[in-house]
């Protein structure tokens, strides 16, 4: 069974202020890098519009409606200090929500086996009452929520391998002991969450890696942390938040992975929903900023969710 790749024009044309590390361009060298004949057999689909209803599952309305009501119809207007809108970051958000819910009903569908979500803006920041980190809505619980509600499932996974701490999906599932989230992450570091020693219930996994961690040591947290854990919670599904910036070439932090990092945890998390899922992933786009480390380490992953 094949790999989906989902995907909009529309997300690139979410443009924060000129010399904003999450540009248009990030997208644009990963679809550049996923035209080469090996990824030729990848069913590729068109993100659709989310809904206001599936958004708000995990956002509060008010917010929801806050948010697209501030869209500008031109210039930038500003959520935070880091995080902003244009005139095309309307149809963008939706778009990148909407992806993560037609990626779970392909593979419910059984039409592709997983399926990578190129959009952006990025989402794992997102808390249900407000925007931060480059991210206004949180793609991949929206997707989450979506696989509850739309497939009749109840245990879902999400494991984030961003460099920096997904403090929205983690806030979003804390209470909810069938919502599974488990993160590698540079500490310290923005956006100052998922530090060591904090107590979390056994659903939440938090493995801070110190600056200048490598392959080695993100392999044994995976391998000797997360895995296991995951393995015990026996998820329905799983999703991924697909931040490649821990890359070595990264600029905004200073672990040192590389592109085989990033290909061995995405084989070792397919063989995990191979066991208890029926091999269901969908991975979605996170972090990663320098351009050419981002389409060398997406299309890793991607060559991964392949061969799974």
């Amino acid at each position: 069974m094949t790999t989906a790749l989902i995907t909009h024009p529309a997300c690139l044309k979410h443009e924060p202020p000129p010399g904003h590390p999450e540009r248009p361009a990030r997208l644009q060298s990963i679809l550049t890098a996923l035209e080469a004949d090996e990824f030729r057999s990848l069913l590729r689909k068109e993100a659709p519009e989310a809904s206001l209803d599936a958004i708000s599952r995990v956002h509060d309305r008010d917010y929801v409606e806050e948010v697209l009501s501030s869209i500008p119809s031109s210039g930038v207007v500003h959520f935070d200090a880091d995080t902003a809108a244009s005139p095309g970051s309307r149809e963008a958000i939706l778009r990148a929500a909407g992806a993560l819910i037609l990626g779970v009903d392909i593979v419910f569908r059984g039409e592709a086996k997983n399926v990578f979500c190129a959009v952006r803006p990025p989402g794992h920041h997102a808390l249900p009452n407000r925007a931060m980190g480059f991210c206004l809505f949180n793609n991949v619980a929206v997707g989450a929520e979506h696989a509850r509600v739309a497939h009749g499932i109840s245990r879902v996974a999400v494991v984030d391998f961003d460099v920096h701490h997904g403090n929205g999906t983690e806030a979003m599932f804390f209470s909810d002991p069938n919502l599974f989230y488990g993160s590698t992450h540079q500490w310290p570091l923005y956006p100052g969450t998922g530090r060591p020693g904090e107590a979390r219930p056994d659903h939440i996994v938090d493995m801070p890696l110190p600056p200048g961690a490598g392959g080695t040591e993100f392999r044994q947290a995976f391998s000797a942390t997360l895995l296991p854990a995951l393995n015990r919670f026996r998820p329905e599904m799983l999703f991924i938040s697909a931040g490649f910036d821990a890359h070595q070439d990264d600029p905004l932090a200073q672990m040192r992975l590389v592109e085989a990092d990033y290909a061995w945890a995405t084989e070792q998390l397919c063989a995990v929903a191979d066991r208890h899922c029926q091999g269901r992933v969908v991975s979605t786009l996170e972090g990663g900023y320098d351009l050419s480390a981002l389409a060398r380490s997406a299309t890793a992953h991607v060559q991964a969710l392949m061969a799974a």
